[in-house]
């Protein structure tokens, strides 16, 4: 599915690129594994080959769905239902869990709308900039700009 050097998405952590593909014997069997640097921390993980769309391992967004991410962003006719915090984050933490582009605008946009009402608790907040980061990256990728104008693109939907 991916070679070395391809981008791709593994959900909750990112975008990152797949250095290497690489053979390991893992309980008395041999497994392929896609070795991937992901680019905002740093880290190096290893996802087998065989299970990758089980933990949702995918190419990043064509530059043509951009726009349905921002379109998501701009929705204001939503009604963000009232709950504890903590039940809102798991929701969210789902979302962005599934590694869905379009899951992850929800957040962040649902994130900026509770915030205009309510201060955002702690781990809202964190939330909330790891949604906008994922974008940031993903977008910046698929549309060859830097994140910095992604940034601020998506700065002026919510200003």
């Amino acid at each position: 599915m991916f070679n070395k050097g391809d981008m791709a998405v593994y959900p909750a952590h990112g975008v990152g690129e797949i250095k290497n593909i690489e053979s390991r014997k893992v309980g008395g069997f041999e497994q392929s594994f896609y070795v991937m640097h992901i680019l905002d921390s740093n880290m190096t993980v290893m996802v087998p080959t065989a299970s990758c769309n089980t933990v949702g391992l995918r190419g990043i967004i064509a530059s043509d769905q951009v726009g349905r991410v921002f379109d998501i962003l701009k929705e204001r006719d939503i009604e963000i239902e009232a709950r504890p915090w903590n039940q809102r984050y798991r929701k969210y933490m789902e979302k962005i869990k599934s590694g869905s582009l379009f899951e992850i605008a929800g957040v962040l946009r649902d994130l900026y709308l509770l915030r205009e009402d309510k201060d955002l608790s702690f781990g809202e907040r964190k939330m909330m900039d790891t949604a906008k980061n994922l974008l940031m990256t993903e977008i910046a990728l698929a549309n060859e700009m830097k994140e910095e104008q992604v940034e601020k693109d998506i700065d002026k939907v919510f200003a």
